[in-house]
Order: C-alpha cells, then structure tokens, then sequence
C-alpha cells in the first residue's frame, strides 16, 4: 500500500466517522460484543475479508474500521422481479457470521421483505428514504426488470408504479449501485427463453455504473465484501466484462475446485451414484459448469461455510453467468454433449477473457470431453 493511498483511505474514513450513526442508541463494536464477538475474532473476520478483497495484510485494521462505521451508510434495497433468494442467503443462516450480523445491523432503510410496514406506510418509508438521503445511500436491487407491456408485468404499491420507474427513480438519487443476484445482474430466470415479459438486467435501466454480484443467489460474503470495499475506497473495484468485482469472479470455478487433481488425472464420475460419485471423482461428464462458471463459491461456500454444490456432490450449473437458463442447461450434460438455444445468442463464460463467441465457448467444451476420453483411455491401458 502506498503512502498516497493509505492518506486516500483515511480521509475515506475521516469522512465516514464525521458522518452521524443511523442507530445512535448502539454502535456496531458494542453489538458484536453483545451477540458474543471477541475483538480477536473481528481482527480475524477482518484479515479475511482483506485476503478475500486481494488486498495486502496492511489493509486489514483498515478493513475493520470500515466495518464499525458500517452504520454510517444508508441502505435501500429493492426486490423486483425475483424470488427473494438473494434475501435468504443473508438472512437464512443458523449460526449468523460477522458478514450477516453487520448487514443485518446496519441502516436498512427500506427493504420490503424484512420490514414490518406493508402497503402505503411502506410506500412513504420508501420514498421519504430515498428524499432524506438523497445522494448518500446505497441502492441494492434484488431481481430483473420487466420490459415487456411498459413495464407493467411488474406493478408496484398503491401509486401502481413499475419496476422500471422505481428503479429508475432510486438510481438517479443513489451514491452506489450493486445489482445483487443473477437476476439482477442478467435478467435471471425470468429473463429465460422466451422471455415472455421482455425481463432485463439492472443495467438497461440507467446508464450510471452498476456493480454486478451474480449468483443464484450470490454468497453473503460476496455480498458483504462488496459493501466494505465500497466502504473503504468510496468507489467501486476492479470489475470484468460483466461488470463483476474481478476479487470475487476472476477466476473459474474450475480453477479453484477441489476436485480439480481428479480432472487433471482423468477421474470423472460417468453417472451419479457410481463409484467414481463415492470416491469425489470429477463432475464434468455429468454436467459440470466449472470450466465456463466464474465464481468463488470454493472459498467463501454456503450453509454458513459448511459445503457447496460441488463438494455436496453435484456439478456447478453456472448460476453466476449470463443467460445461464439458457446457455448452461441441461444441467446433467456436458456443453459439448448438445447446441445451445438461446434467444440472446448465447455469450459464455469465456468472453470475460476476450473470447467472445459461440464457437470458442462450445470448442473449449470439446476440448474438454476430449481430455476426459483420452484420459480414460490411457487408464483402460494402465498408461
């Protein structure tokens, strides 16, 4: 870290301490301390997410003092076209981590799942939010948006605003943007083949910059990483074609699969249930996603930390990918075993490496079922 960011970062966070908590009753130290959060196992929260982030060890009191001036932002989150799985994946944990207790502590201003105001009161809490933080709050949209009839597949409130119009509206008035989930980020299931309500991305919406955090649904962590890089640096990360933050999704699943030695030595389960399934051999030959599928659900998991589709025993399906609906089904079969069918034309994973096109996406694919045959066939041969 260099002596100009380091001022960089303090006076981000000078800024955010001068800034009055939303909850002046507590603070969020003094509610780690009372859910049972050493300081040592908030250091060490820290030091993870730093290492999460690809920042220097440094960083990591840094990261920390982020996090307790948490409650200092603002929050609105906005459930569209989705299923509010985005929402369980914060909130449905048994055991609650640091990540979720300091999303669920910090100022949520508006999210109409998790608050208990429904109807007109919602309405108001909505809109005299995004009036009395004009500029300063983060927007979070869960969900695509229906373009279809004017917008009208999605009505919303007692005003019948659209999905469109709100998005519209609380975008223009936001200091951050992140789309969270696929259905957000790409349009999601709705936005499948053959897209009946014309269902896009965030993105269409406006033309400010987005932050995408795919996943269906996304990992808290990533969730909550995102939030405390934006906390720390005041602006959005590094991100990749798909407008993605390159800490989370710049590598494939295949890369950091734990089945991995098994691909590379040419062990592939040949059908669920097999011997190759009990030994943990490699899910490629019954449709595994991996190679195409950036992600880090290899590190950061689910089910507060416990596993993950791979590790539970069934191949990566590329929820984190555009158009996966389409692009990525049938899920039990390799990419090379079958053509794509998608009314976007299919854009695969391999274009956030500058390979845009169908015919490198489904060549790479094939290149993979043919390392799998020549594998097994040196194994026949005890090769």
């Amino acid at each position: 870290m260099s002596v100009k960011e380091k001022k960089q970062i303090l006076h981000r966070l000078e800024q955010l301490e001068k800034m009055p908590p939303l909850k002046s009753e507590t603070s969020v130290v003094a509610m780690l301390e009372e859910k049972g959060i050493s300081r040592r196992d908030f250091m060490k929260w820290a030091g993870s997410i730093t290492a999460m982030l690809a920042l220097s060890p440094a960083y990591s009191p840094l990261v920390a003092k982020a996090a307790e001036l948490s409650d200092r932002l603002p929050i609105i989150w906005l459930n569209l076209a989705e299923c509010t799985g985005c929402s369980e994946s914060l909130t449905r944990t048994e055991f609650p981590s640091i990540d979720s207790l300091i999303f669920n502590y910090i100022s949520l201003e508006y999210h109409e799942t998790l608050m208990a105001a429904s109807g007109w009161q919602a309405e108001l809490s909505l809109h005299d939010a995004m009036k009395r933080y004009s500029g300063r709050y983060i927007l979070m949209v869960e969900g695509g948006v229906p373009f279809g009839n004017e917008g009208r597949f999605l009505t919303i409130g007692p005003h019948a605003q659209t999905g469109k119009e709100l998005a519209q509206q609380a975008i223009a008035k936001s200091a951050a943007v992140f789309a969270i989930g696929t259905c957000s980020s790409f349009g999601g299931v709705q936005a499948a083949y053959p897209n009946p309500t014309n269902t896009q991305p965030l993105s269409k919406v406006s033309n400010r910059s987005i932050i995408n955090v795919p996943g269906c649904p996304p990992s808290e962590r990533n969730i909550v990483g995102t939030l405390m890089y934006y906390l720390l640096f005041g602006n959005l990360p590094a991100l990749d074609l798909f407008k993605r933050p390159t800490w989370a999704y710049g590598k494939r699943i295949h890369d950091l699969c734990e089945r991995r030695g098994r691909f590379d030595a040419g062990e592939f389960v040949e059908s669920f249930g097999d011997e190759g399934a009990k030994q943990g051999y490699c899910l490629y030959k019954v449709g595994c996603k991996g190679p195409y599928t950036f992600n880090n659900c290899s590190v950061s998991k689910f089910n507060s930390g416990v596993s993950w589709p791979i590790q539970a025993g069934h191949g990566c399906i590329g929820c984190s990918e555009p158009n996966f609906w389409d692009t990525m089904a049938p899920y039990e079969k390799p990419l090379a075993d079958r053509s794509f069918h998608s009314v976007f034309g299919g854009l695969g994973a391999d274009a956030t490496a500058d390979k845009i096109g169908l015919g490198i996406l489904t060549a790479t694919a094939i290149g993979i079922a043919a390392h799998a045959t020549i594998m097994k066939i040196k194994d026949s041969k005890g090769e």
